[in-house]
């Protein structure tokens, strides 16, 4: 008889399973996981109604245990017999599977390079700074991805000039098709009891709302939602995609980050058909390309990092930010917040667990850089709130990318604005109780304010990077500076 294969519950597709189509499957929902963290409800009713769908599909096949823990689930489903598992996609997960003697781990699925061949390519550039850029570029010509012979396709390997124009003017919608939205059905009802219920009994506490299920929560869904946004969505996408709407959140971003995070959708299949899209006319080079980059270049990046730079790398702090999240972002608490901007996408995340990259970055990462806080805590707020946030995504994205905790290893430069560029990018601004452009008064921008306060707080450290310099010495030019950092000062941890 074949060993049985245990998945977790972001393994779900089929590309996780291994060997014989009769091998017998194990799958554990572990409460503990859900009494470590406050979870964003809606993202603990994904999960779990795409672990109870899976295991539908899979049937008399598989052994589905619900325990207190990992180690009590497989005890009860196998016993002391042998299993097998694909490399686990934390640290955490990862030190508890070497833990099992019955347990072998398998290479990674999932993604599209091997940990062995990033080492080698990592260790080839020096181990230092590792661009995604040179990274992205290699992926490409390694899966001959997006590329016409030796050329890239367009004659250009980034097409982020095209990609980053600000919304149309007015606008209050991008007008794109909408996106693919599931159906809930009979197992989302009984995991929406049983959070209910661990909720009363005070077992498990969540934070945000959990309203109709807006992802993927089975294979037949993803691919839906793939195919949606190949034929309908994906030619609009690249040029508005670092612009945000405040009634038109999801633009024409894909949606689907939680479906390649969960396992549903691999990673291969999802350019392929981008790639097909642009090679039949269906799609312009740079949406594509631009897409082509999230998935081959940023998520494969992030995932090799997280591995690469070793588990000690989530507890970098090279800025000695120590300030602690208050209640109010804690509890996305939107209703709190004066500044339209924070506030429209503190709801979003609040109402649905997701907003897309650009405000995870240029607003709640920023606020998070600009107030000084704990980029750990910060990490861990990320990986709770969204609906694809797991710790292999998070601890590169917040420590390396958002929280420039690691002091540039991972990216050139901190990546924080003033007002006027959200100004710039968005309609956020109109409506607003304070003004993009104002540093000083009663309706000062706060990420105006905080954008040169952080600045003077770190000048020592950025006058030195090349990419920084230009905007440090703009504080010399600043004749209301004292008074930009008195009113900095007095904010505090009140809500902006």
């Amino acid at each position: 008889m074949a060993v049985p294969h245990w998945l977790f519950g972001d393994q779900l597709g089929p590309h996780f399973l291994t060997g014989r189509s009769d091998t017998p499957v194990v799958m554990i929902e572990a409460r503990s996981v859900l009494r470590r963290r406050r979870f964003h409800r809606a993202k603990a009713h994904l999960v779990l109604s795409a672990m109870r769908h899976r295991a539908a599909e899979l049937g008399d096949r598989v052994r589905y245990v619900r325990a207190e823990t990992y180690r009590e689930g497989l005890r009860e489903a196998v016993g002391d017999d042998p299993v097998t598992v694909c490399h686990p996609t934390s640290y955490a997960a990862l030190r508890l599977v070497r833990s099992l003697e019955s347990v072998t781990v398998l290479p990674a699925r999932g993604f599209l390079v091997a940990h062995d061949d990033f080492r080698a390519w990592a260790d080839g550039h020096g181990g230092g700074r590792l661009r995604q850029e040179d990274f992205y570029r290699w992926v490409r010509r390694s899966h001959d991805l997006l590329m016409d012979g030796d050329r890239p396709a367009g004659d250009r390997w980034n097409h982020d000039h095209d990609n980053r124009e600000p919304p149309p003017k007015g606008a209050r919608t991008l007008g794109a098709p909408r996106p693919y939205r599931p159906r809930e059905d009979e197992i989302d009802d009984e995991v929406r009891r049983d959070l209910d219920r661990w909720e009363r009994e005070g077992s498990v506490a969540f934070v945000g709302r959990d309203g109709p299920r807006l992802f993927p929560a089975t294979r037949r869904e993803a691919l839906a939602a793939l195919r949606r946004f190949v034929e309908h969505r994906l030619a609009g996408f690249g040029p508005h995609e670092d612009a945000m709407l405040a009634g038109d959140p999801v633009m024409s971003h894909s949606l689907l980050s939680s479906s390649l995070n969960l396992g549903l959708l691999d990673p291969a299949e999802c350019v392929e058909r981008a790639e097909d899209a642009w090679r039949a006319g269906h799609a312009p080079v740079n949406s594509v390309e631009g897409f082509v980059r999230q998935v081959a270049g940023w998520r494969e990046y992030v995932w090799q990092l997280y591995w690469y730079f070793g588990e000690d790398y989530r507890h970098r702090n090279a800025l000695r930010h120590h300030e602690p999240l208050p209640e109010w972002f804690l509890e996305l608490d939107a209703d709190a917040v004066r500044a339209r901007c924070l506030a429209t996408v503190l709801a979003q995340v609040r109402d649905t667990g997701w907003t897309h990259h650009i405000p995870r970055l240029i607003l709640l990462g920023s606020h998070a850089l600009q107030r000084g806080w704990d980029p750990l805590a910060v990490t861990d707020w990320f990986h709770r709130s969204f609906v694809d946030g797991y710790d292999w995504v998070m601890v590169p994205n917040v420590v390396g990318m958002s929280q420039y905790a690691d002091g540039g290893r991972m990216t050139t430069k901190p990546y924080t604005s003033g007002g006027s560029y959200v100004n710039r990018m968005s309609d956020l601004c109109g409506g607003c109780a304070y003004r993009p452009g104002a540093r000083t008064g009663d309706r000062a921008c706060p990420f105006t304010t905080g954008y040169w306060a952080f600045l003077h707080r770190h000048r020592a450290r950025l006058e030195r990077n090349p990419r920084m310099a230009q905007p440090v010495r703009g504080l010399d030019r600043l004749a209301d500076l004292d008074e930009v950092l008195q009113q900095e000062g007095r904010r505090g941890d009140t809500p902006p």
